[in-house]
This record gives structure tokens, C-alpha cells and sequence, in this order.
């Protein structure tokens, strides 16, 4: 069975949905391999993976605002309840929403190419307000 594995570091400034879908498509190119499964995974509990629209920004823009009234900051009231703030008010929050959403995706290969729909990108989901570098690891297997 035939293996191939890439870290790729993506650097967010703050709260959003950063598409790494051409770095990943690249990565599954480059290797050659014609039918397979690239499963993501990124290496942090406070953002996430999500496979999304990459065609209309309004659909980013919902979501993170969807996001925002989903789970407000720690210092709303309306999130009283939290304990865990020695990382400041975002922190907890950013546990709650990559628990909401997933660290590991799957995507099937074939022809040598991702089989995302047409209007389907990889996006890392940062929940955190400040920048951060993100480490994904991408794993390819035949």
C-alpha cells in the first residue's frame, strides 16, 4: 500500500475559513497516485476542517457569523457559565465551535485529482481571534 504525508502550516490572522484547497491538490499531484484517499487532519483543538462553497464569499461571511451568534465570546453574558478562561474569552468559545465541527476530513482520489464537487474547497476553520500558524497533516494512501 502506497503512502504519502505533508505538514502544511497555515497562518490565519484571526477568526475565519482560510481555503488551502489548491496547496492539498497540489500535494495529491505531485504524488502521483491515481486512485487513493487523502485524509486531512489538523493538529489543534480551538479551529477545524470543513469542506464548503468556495465560489460565493457570502457563504464564508454567513458562516462565520452564524458561528459568532452561535457561540459568542466568553465575556457575553450569555456564556456566564464558562470556567476554562485562562486563554482569554475566545478560547473556550473556539474549544466549543471545533467541537461542533470536525479536525479530520476524508477526500477520495481519483485520475490523480481531488473529487470535490465544482464549487466544493477546503477551508481550516479558525476560531480563535488572533493569529495563529496551523499545522494540517495531509496523508495520502492508495
Amino acid at each position: 500500500m502506497a503512502t504519502r504525508q505533508h505538514r502544511l502550516t497555515i497562518t490565519t490572522r484571526g477568526q475565519g475559513l482560510y481555503e488551502f484547497t489548491q496547496e492539498a491538490a497540489a500535494f495529491v499531484h505531485e504524488s502521483y497516485m491515481e486512485v487513493g484517499l487523502l485524509t486531512m487532519f489538523v493538529r489543534h483543538t480551538s479551529c477545524s476542517l470543513t469542506i464548503q462553497e468556495n465560489a460565493d464569499p457570502d457563504v464564508l461571511h454567513d458562516l462565520n457569523a452564524f458561528f459568532r451568534r452561535l457561540v459568542p465570546p466568553a465575556d457575553d453574558a450569555s456564556m456566564g457559565y464558562l470556567v476554562h478562561r485562562a486563554e482569554g474569552p475566545d478560547d473556550m468559545p473556539a474549544h466549543i465551535r471545533a467541537a461542533l465541527t470536525q479536525t479530520s476530513i476524508g477526500i477520495p482520489v481519483a485520475g490523480g485529482a481531488l473529487l470535490l464537487g465544482t464549487w466544493q474547497g477546503i477551508y481550516l476553520f479558525e476560531h480563535r481571534e488572533r493569529q495563529h500558524r496551523r499545522e494540517v497533516v495531509l496523508h495520502l494512501s492508495a
